[in-house]
């Protein structure tokens, strides 16, 4: 649920990257963070635990567009990508606006993409959303790799809803910023929609 801030004029939006292990959320914020304007992003913030050491989230806020008179800012973040780590992505999820689910294209990881998409379901649900409700775009990352799975096999297993996909690299860019600007417009449009 974004967050309005009356004294700076701004509505602060909250963009989840979820996905299994290793497929790239982290990767796509970075390379988001490394080619955004020093002027337009405040710090890139990475937690470690001693129980959850592959546990970080960051957040980036971009400015963009307004609402009758506020500023947008985007705050991304990542989950950790095992599922072990459960009770860390339902705390990440709480006030979520938007949602980029990272597959991982390769076909040994299938498996681990199924296993996530609906531990994503299911810790929506548990805060009280509908995956087929919030904005929700997909990205079939490695597309780069040899030998990867068909973007029309990846669309018929993970994306039977239909829902804006971009196949992409985090690793050299390709479809990072489509990905981005993508689920920022949906969350802009769901927001707008809420404000009449």
């Amino acid at each position: 649920m974004s967050f309005i801030n009356y004294s700076s004029r701004e509505i602060n939006c909250k963009i989840v990257y979820y996905g299994p292990g290793l497929c790239g959320k982290t990767t796509n914020l970075q390379y988001v963070y490394a080619r955004t304007s020093p002027e337009a992003k405040g710090k890139m913030i990475s937690l470690a635990t001693e129980t959850e050491r592959t546990l970080f989230f960051d957040f980036l806020p971009l400015s963009l567009g307004e609402i009758r008179g506020f500023k947008t800012r985007f705050h991304l973040y990542t989950v950790p990508g095992q599922v072990f780590y459960d009770a860390s992505r339902k705390l990440i999820l709480k006030g979520v606006d938007g949602v980029v689910f990272v597959a991982d294209s390769q076909l040994e990881r299938m498996e681990a993409n199924l296993e996530s998409v609906e531990n994503l379901r299911v810790n929506l649900a548990e805060q009280g959303y509908d995956l087929d409700r919030v904005p929700y775009v997909v990205q079939y990352n490695k597309r780069d790799l040899p030998g990867v799975v068909p973007v029309e096999e990846l669309h018929r297993l993970l994306n039977p809803r239909g829902v804006l996909e971009f196949p992409a690299s985090a690793r050299t860019g390709a479809g990072v910023f489509d990905t981005l600007k993508a689920v920022a417009k949906l969350v802009l449009v769901d927001l707008k929609r809420g404000a009449q």
